[in-house]
């Protein structure tokens, strides 16, 4: 799922504990998930179809862990708090709320989707099944480009968190998560991440809720108070952010555009045909939206909570500015979780690009063999972008990967209404495909009616962040050239349907 990678920035100020420790309870939690991958998968026989999809073998519960641990990743204790830091309440409401639709509306189109192709894999699967070829890679390399810059923000998470955390080189766990998660999804497949997603699903809850209480005890009246004092002395921040309307479009904004990016990560669906029947999909999904949400949630206001206490020199770290004040004990607690919260996501991008490569873009020639080989590939070039190099002149910082994401999500939205109408009749192949050009036409149409700040009228499609006011600048979303691409793609679908119906 998910959502946006966050930058640490430059680690300083926190409470390290020693190296040699932070080594040790990262080696031995890596180890653990990398053993029971092993077991699951130790004596069964793997076929191509079992590797990508474990076709049908998985009840509600292992579902709804398995999409709970998957859509999580460190980014839970960055992004957002950094993001209820400048948006306020509403863009922290916003954020819980498009952590959990994805899943809401993959219980009601999931069980559509397994049902008019019942042996399909990804969503490009289905794209080919009722648009054809060129849409199958079409909808193939969007979930590629959305998938890999999670991936690659994952691992630049995770080295700036152990960073802050344990003063490790921030390479380190980068190397050492990326080698554990790409050999067990090489020898295991789907079957071995959604094992290990069960037992890290478990320690999030148990680690995040332990925490919590360590943390702050009960004294939720002290938090709400210093939530509500939000007054950073950052002039990109938003004062008295709890009551600040002004934000709302912006938290409504990532609702769109995470929910419409999130129909393009091929793990959700891979576990959905990993589902028994389409109960244990919708039950799944359900559990999964209802454990997001909450914890989405509290993570944003703890940003608020951090800036009513003083505010912090870099917003991303705002949640931990909160924990500089734990122990030993509690700093080796969050090594564990940051650990549980990076493999659980990790494993899961790694699968599902290799699912949408060897499914999607080379149009299932690739066998197992081939398949096991993209996801020992793909593992240098991710580290490698995650150390922020500069390729071709395009340096990737923070901002230039939430410009990818922010791409990716433009060009999914312009693309979900699209294929997933195409799930009720009436909805021709050739409308379909003229909405998801028009999606894209449409947000240009919005710089022309609305042009941004100090840029030619087609930027939106690149940078969604900039606005036509004032008001809108300062890194907030803006929600209009994403409600223009469903809009302008949806209307033309229809039309264009009823003018170019199929033959058949």
């Amino acid at each position: 799922m998910a959502t946006h990678g966050p930058d640490l920035g430059n680690a300083s100020g926190g409470r390290e504990m020693d190296t040699n420790v932070a080594y040790g309870l990262m080696i031995a939690t890596l180890g653990i998930f990398g053993y029971i991958a092993y077991q699951a998968t130790n004596d069964e026989e793997i076929g191509a179809d079992e590797y990508l999809s474990a076709r049908g073998s998985q009840d509600w519960l292992r579902i709804g862990l398995s999409l709970f641990a998957s859509g999580m990743g460190v980014w839970v204790l960055l992004t957002p708090s950094e993001v209820a830091y400048y948006g306020g309440f509403w863009d922290v409401m916003g954020y819980a709320a498009s952590a959990a639709t994805p899943f809401l509306l993959l219980a009601y189109v999931g069980p559509m989707i397994r049902e008019r192709l019942p042996q399909g894999v990804t969503l490009a699967d289905y794209a080919k099944h009722r648009l054809g070829r060129p849409m199958q890679v079409y909808v193939g390399v969007i979930s590629i480009l959305y998938m890999f810059t999670f991936l690659f923000a994952e691992f630049t998470a995770i080295g700036k968190a152990m960073e802050h955390l344990a003063g490790m080189d921030p390479l380190m766990p980068m190397i050492f998560v990326g080698l554990v998660t790409a050999a067990y999804t090489a020898y295991g497949g789907l079957p071995a991440s959604l094992a290990t997603d069960r037992i890290q699903a478990w320690a999030i809850v148990l680690f995040v809720t332990v925490l919590m209480v360590l943390l702050f005890g009960f004294d939720m009246g002290q938090l709400v108070d210093d939530a509500r004092a939000y007054n950073t002395d950052d002039d990109w921040s938003l004062l008295g952010s709890m009551d600040y309307m002004g934000s709302f479009e912006s938290g409504l904004a990532l609702v769109v555009a995470i929910t419409a990016a999130e129909m393009f990560s091929q793990g959700n669906w891979q576990r959905a045909y990993a589902s028994k029947d389409d109960d244990a999909l919708k039950r799944g999904a359900l559990l999964a939206a209802g454990m997001v949400f909450p914890l989405v949630f509290v993570m944003g206001v703890l940003g608020t909570v951090a800036a009513g206490q003083g505010g912090v020199s870099d917003p991303s770290l705002a949640f931990f500015h909160l924990i500089d004040k734990g122990d030993t004990l509690i700093v080796g607690a969050f090594v564990i979780l940051v650990i549980s919260l990076v493999c659980s996501s990790t494993d899961t991008l790694q699968n599902a690009i290799v699912a949408s490569v060897s499914r999607d873009l080379s149009d299932g020639e690739a066998d197992l063999q081939i398949s096991r080989a993209i996801t020992l590939s793909m593992l240098p070039v991710a580290i490698y972008l995650a150390t922020g190099p500069t390729v071709a002149g395009f340096e990737f910082n923070a901002w230039s990967v939430f410009g990818i994401f922010l791409f990716a999500d433009i060009l999914a939205a312009a693309t979900v209404a699209p294929v997933l109408l195409t799930l009720w009749k009436g909805v021709s192949s050739r409308g379909a495909l003229l909405g998801c050009f028009a999606g894209l036409a449409s947000v240009a149409m919005y710089g022309l009616v609305e042009p941004p700040l100090n840029s030619e009228f087609y930027m939106y499609l690149f940078h969604p962040t900039i606005g036509a006011t004032p008001a809108l600048e300062g890194g907030l979303t803006n929600l209009w050239p994403f409600v223009y691409a469903i809009v302008g793609s949806t209307l033309v679908t229809v039309l264009g349907s009823k003018a170019l119906p199929d033959e058949n």
